[in-house]
């Protein structure tokens, strides 16, 4: 019988503790039905929920949250599930150092002793904190994946992914990948079988791959450049028009190489590929709203021709525009058929730069 802990602390959500434990007893109730068994017989998991010292932890909500015993006692289990902090300032939660020093301890254990080690969204820092994560593929939450690459250069980060896993290591990506996180352990100590069986008595969609969907592209923590703020302010107030490398280092009074160097310095990327993301984010908001057709969007983020457009959406989202629209425009946005969406893929690949 797979015995899984989950282990718990200050700050973390509810759900992230609930829903993989609902998900375990739902696996187990759905085993025994299609064995044609009573509820009586042993089930196929257990499972405890622990905390450093035993005693009960606070959810960001406030919620109580009870534990079984300790993360301490060196006992081998099947998987490790560590609950996301779900806090606003990751500095101040790693800057407990004793209780990030022994979970990192307990982490290294379980996971030289063969144990399975899983986690979701900013869970990630804690692996990374241990070292589990170096020379290895992981995923987090999609708004810290800038901060967790500066903090972890180590990691080969792969921010647009839902699950990743390697070396016995699962990350999830944003808050609710518990959710296919935890059928993916179903499937791993478990069978396939049973883990689809559970995603689709539950409604878990575990086609899904990618959280680009849901990610803001722009990185609005801003920094400190003066002249490279200049550049952006114009670049927003101009996104309709061509652009010409020349013409704003000319505007700027600054040679394009020192702009570029800035540039890369300040936001992580070139004038032109911010330039492309800046357009794929205003484009998506103007979908969101539901009150703008496809072509005038292209038009408005300095895209005259749609195909042109719609690949470069499709590239930094993983969705078309019509589908993107169609899932994140508010209620009175118009229903795109699928025919229409479907046409979105048949196009020939084009230089998006313009």
């Amino acid at each position: 019988m797979p015995t899984i802990r989950l282990w718990v602390h200050d700050g973390i959500l509810a759900s992230g503790i609930a829903g993989p434990i609902d998900i375990l007893h739902a696996a187990n109730r759905l085993a025994t039905q299609a064995k044609g068994l009573s509820s009586a017989v042993s089930p196929i998991f257990k499972w405890r929920v622990e905390s450093l010292d035993g005693l009960p932890v606070r959810a960001a909500s406030g919620q109580s949250i009870a534990v079984d015993g300790r993360i301490g006692d060196r006992r081998r289990s099947d998987a490790i599930v560590v609950a996301a902090p779900f806090v606003a300032d990751m500095d101040t939660f790693l800057a407990r150092r004793d209780q990030v020093n022994e979970l990192s301890s307990a982490l290294r254990w379980q996971h030289k002793a063969g144990t399975l080690i899983a986690t979701y969204c900013t869970g990630s820092y804690l692996l990374a904190e241990a070292g589990l994560l170096d020379g290895r593929i992981a995923t987090t939450h999609w708004s810290k994946a800038a901060d967790f690459s500066r903090r972890y250069p180590r990691v080969e980060l792969r921010s647009h992914e839902l699950l990743t896993e390697q070396s016995g290591i699962l990350c999830g990506g944003a808050v609710t990948s518990y959710l296919n996180l935890a059928v993916r352990l179903v499937d791993r100590l478990a069978d396939a079988k049973l883990a689809m069986l559970v995603a689709k008595t539950l409604l878990i969609d575990v086609g899904r791959s990618s959280q680009a969907s849901f990610a803001k592209l722009i990185d609005e923590q801003g920094h400190t450049d003066a002249l490279v703020a200049r550049a952006q302010r114009h670049m927003e107030s101009t996104l309709q028009q061509p652009f010409r490398m020349s013409d704003l280092a000319a505007n700027l009074a600054v040679s394009e190489r020192t702009l570029h160097r800035r540039f890369k310095q300040a936001v992580g990327d070139s004038p032109v590929g911010y330039l492309r993301t800046l357009r794929v984010e205003v484009a998506k908001r103007l979908l969101e709203s539901g009150e703008v057709d496809l072509e005038t969007i292209a038009e408005q983020v300095g895209y005259g021709d749609f195909s042109t457009f719609g690949q470069l959406f499709k590239l930094k989202t993983g969705l078309g525009p019509r589908e993107y629209q169609r899932r994140f425009a508010f209620a009175s946005a118009p229903i795109i058929p699928d025919a229409q969406i479907l046409a979105e893929t048949e196009s020939t690949p084009r230089n998006f730069a313009r």
